[in-house]
């Protein structure tokens, strides 16, 4: 089974990545940093006669390292009581690729796959960070992804992630799980 990361965050060493960098620790993963990728915004094109055009980016270069992966982890801050920009320009894209005829079988290959979900926020992400898991499992259920789990976490300041015991614990459970 291989692995890989798509971080969505953008704070350099931020409570999201700590979390999962505790939760990975010792699994050979690729990690994937979006906001080091350009990924243009899609321009909804799905019912526009001459379809999608092509965009020039990086965005199906992250795509075909995931199709290669057993296994997603997204990890996401909690911004706004959802996922970060990042993250959500880089799902809103898959209605591309879902209409490209490079990757005639996206949606099946993602049907292979398997998905967990990372998250802190900072304002009772417990109660407030169920919307994004529950939009996450949305996301799954239309790609057929099998979504695994996922791992809440409070933090909102650099590094309060450490405080959050419960989180910490459930970051070292997955790397039994996923072993």
């Amino acid at each position: 089974m291989t692995i890989a990361v798509l971080y969505g965050g953008t704070r350099p060493n931020g409570n999201t990545e700590t979390l999962t960098k505790k939760a990975i620790q010792g699994l050979d993963v690729e990690e994937i940093y979006l906001k080091d990728y350009l990924i243009k915004p899609i321009e909804d094109k799905r019912h526009a006669e001459e379809g999608f055009s092509e965009i020039d980016d990086d965005y199906n270069s992250i795509i075909d390292c995931i199709l290669q992966h057993d296994i997603l982890i997204f990890s996401t801050p909690i911004y706004w009581y959802s996922m970060s920009g990042t993250t959500k320009n880089f799902i809103d894209r898959w209605s591309q690729t879902l209409k490209d005829a490079k990757y005639p079988d996206f949606k099946n290959q993602m049907a292979q796959k398997k998905a967990y979900v990372i998250a802190v926020g900072g304002d009772n992400p417990y109660v407030k960070g169920l919307p994004l898991i529950q939009q996450f499992q949305h996301i799954f259920d239309f790609m057929g992804t099998s979504f695994e789990g996922y791992i809440i976490g409070e933090g909102n300041k650099p590094g309060e992630i450490l405080q959050d015991t419960q989180a910490l614990y459930a970051a070292s459970k997955f790397q039994e799980s996923i072993r």
